[in-house]
C-alpha cells in the first residue's frame, strides 16, 4: 500500500495544517521548508509567486494525486517543467504547483528515428541523449529551456525551417486532464486532443510524457554568428532579407540586435559594443553550408565571423549565459510578413535604444517547413508569417532599468502595429490583453481550440496559462 505523503500547508500568514496526498511519493514544500523561496523561484526574477503548495513529482501516478487533490481542495493550479515561460505560468499565488523538474528521463530509439522524453526535462537533456546517435529534433535556442512549454506552444528553433516546428515532430503524448485521468493522445487516440497539444499550450492537462520523431543532424554543424557595427544595420538587414528569401532550408538564422554579448567566443574589445548580430545553423553538410552562407559573410566586412564547424550540443548551449535564471525579463513580440523597407526602418531606428545593456531584439525566420503546414494543421497559428520578433527587455536583480526598457518594448511593439501578423503564443508575457492569446492562433484555430477545451477541461482548471476559456466558463 502507497503511504501517503505528508506536509505542513499554509499561507506564510495563517497557521500551517497538517496535509496528505493519497498516493503521492515525491516531495511536497510548503513555506514553512528551508527550501521553499528556490522551489518557488522561475527563469524570470520579476515573478514573485507564493504557492501554497508545491507538489514536487516523481513519476505519472503523482501527477495524477496532485490534480485530483488539487480539485477535491478547490486549489489553483500551476504546471512546472522547465519553469521558463517568460510570464511565469509555472507558479502561481495561494494554490498548488505540479512540479515537474525532477521528471527529467529521455529514451531514445536510434533505429527507429524515435525519443521519449518526460515532461519536466530540458532541452539540454534531449540533445544530450539524441546527439550520441547524431539525431535531434527541433528544439529552443537555449538549452535550459523546458521541453514541455516549448512544445507545447509550438516549438521555434533552429531547425525548423528544414524539420519544422517541435510540434511538427510530435507522435503522441500523455497527459493527465482535469479530472485526474491519464490519457494517450496522437493521431490514432483521443486525435482532438493531440491537435490541441500541438500549439495550444497547457491549457489542456499536465503532459508527462511526449514521442519525438527525430532527424539526422549532427554531432557537428555549421553555425555560429556574424557580427556588425550597429551603424550598418539597416544596410545589412536589407541584404539579410533578400539573401533568406532564396536560403535552402537547412540554414537557420535568427537575427539579434543589441549589444555584443560577453561570450567567450567574441572578442573581448567587442564585448557590449551595439551589434546587429546573425545566428546561423546549418542543418546538412559543412561544405553545402559552406556555399550558402557565403554571400552573407561577405555583404558587408563584418566586425567577427565565428561561423565555423562546431559541437551541435555546444551550439545549443552558446547563449544560455545571456539568458540567466534569476535575470529580470519583460518581452513583447509579434509576427511579421516580409521585411520591407518600411518595416527595415522602425527596426532599426528603435532596435539600439533600450537602456539596459542586456536588453536586446530577436528575430527568427520561419518560412521554409513551417510554413508548408496547412493552417490548422496543427494548433500552431500564422504560420505563413516570414519572422517571428521578440523585444526583450533584460535587467539584472538591483538594476534600474524596469521603468525604461519595459516602457521602450511597449513602444517598440506599437511602432511595429501595422506590420503585425499574429504571434508566437510562448512569447507573450504576463501583462497581455486577453485578445493576444486570440492573436496567436487566429479565429479558425481559436473557436476549434475552445471546443477542445470544453470537452476536456469544462470548468477551466488549468487557466494559469495563456488562457483559452472553455464556453461557459466563469474560472
Amino acid at each position: 500500500m502507497t503511504t501517503p505523503t505528508t506536509t505542513e500547508l499554509g499561507h506564510r500568514s495563517k497557521q500551517p495544517t497538517l496535509v496528505e496526498i493519497d498516493g503521492f511519493r515525491g516531495r511536497l514544500i510548503s513555506a514553512h521548508h528551508a527550501d521553499y523561496d528556490i522551489a518557488r523561484a522561475v527563469w524570470n526574477g520579476a515573478i514573485n509567486r507564493h504557492p501554497r503548495l508545491i507538489a514536487r513529482c516523481i513519476g505519472v501516478a503523482d501527477v495524477v494525486a496532485a490534480v485530483r487533490f488539487a480539485r477535491d481542495h478547490d486549489l489553483e493550479i500551476a504546471i512546472r517543467g522547465g519553469g521558463h515561460n517568460v510570464a511565469g505560468t509555472a507558479v502561481c499565488d495561494d494554490g498548488i504547483v505540479i512540479d515537474l523538474s525532477a521528471m527529467r528521463a529521455v529514451r531514445v530509439d536510434p533505429a527507429h528515428r524515435r525519443a521519449w522524453v518526460q515532461g519536466g526535462a530540458l532541452w539540454g537533456d534531449v540533445d544530450h541523449e539524441t546527439q550520441v546517435h547524431g539525431l535531434v529534433t527541433t528544439g529552443g535556442i537555449v538549452s535550459h529551456t523546458g521541453v514541455a512549454g516549448l512544445t507545447l506552444g509550438g516549438g521555434v528553433g533552429w531547425l525548423m525551417r528544414k524539420h519544422g516546428l517541435t510540434v511538427d515532430n510530435l507522435l503522441a503524448a500523455d497527459v493527465v486532464t482535469a479530472d485526474g485521468e491519464l490519457l494517450r493522445a496522437s493521431e490514432d487516440e483521443h486525435p482532438d486532443l493531440f491537435w490541441a497539444l500541438s500549439g495550444g499550450g497547457g491549457n489542456f492537462g499536465v503532459v508527462t510524457s511526449f514521442e519525438f520523431r527525430l532527424h539526422c543532424v549532427g554531432p557537428t554543424v555549421l553555425a555560429g554568428p556574424i557580427l556588425w557595427d550597429a551603424n550598418d544595420a539597416s544596410e545589412v538587414l536589407r541584404f539579410y532579407r533578400d539573401f533568406v528569401r532564396d536560403a535552402p532550408d537547412e540554414l537557420g538564422t535568427v537575427v539579434r540586435f543589441g549589444t555584443a554579448p560577453p561570450l567567450p567566443v567574441i572578442p573581448t574589445d567587442l564585448h557590449w559594443r551595439p551589434v546587429m548580430m546573425v545566428g546561423n545553423c546549418y542543418a546538412g553538410p559543412i561544405e553545402d553550408g559552406e556555399r550558402a552562407l557565403g554571400p552573407l559573410r561577405v555583404c558587408r566586412p563584418p566586425l567577427v565571423d565565428l561561423v565555423g564547424p562546431t559541437p551541435y550540443v555546444g551550439f545549443q548551449s552558446a547563449l544560455d549565459s545571456t539568458v540567466v535564471h534569476g535575470w529580470n525579463y519583460y518581452w513583447k513580440s509579434t509576427h511579421l510578413p516580409d521585411l520591407s523597407d518600411d518595416l527595415i526602418d522602425v527596426i532599426a531606428e528603435h532596435a539600439f535604444t533600450c537602456a539596459s545593456p542586456r536588453s536586446y531584439v530577436a528575430m527568427f525566420h520561419l518560412k521554409g517547413a513551417v510554413s508548408r503546414v496547412a493552417e490548422g494543421g496543427t494548433a500552431f497559428g500564422n504560420r505563413q508569417a516570414s519572422h517571428a520578433i521578440t523585444l526583450d527587455a533584460v535587467w539584472r536583480p538591483g538594476e534600474d532599468f524596469a521603468t525604461r526598457d519595459t516602457a521602450w518594448a511597449r513602444g517598440f511593439l506599437a511602432a511595429l502595429g501595422r506590420f503585425r501578423e499574429g504571434v508566437y503564443v510562448n512569447f507573450l508575457g504576463g501583462d497581455e490583453d486577453p485578445g493576444r492569446v486570440r492573436e496567436a492562433y487566429g479565429a479558425f484555430v481559436y473557436d476549434r481550440l475552445v471546443d477542445v477545451k470544453t470537452k476536456y477541461d469544462p470548468d477551466n482548471v488549468f487557466h494559469n496559462n495563456q488562457n483559452i476559456r472553455p464556453r461557459l466558463s466563469h474560472a
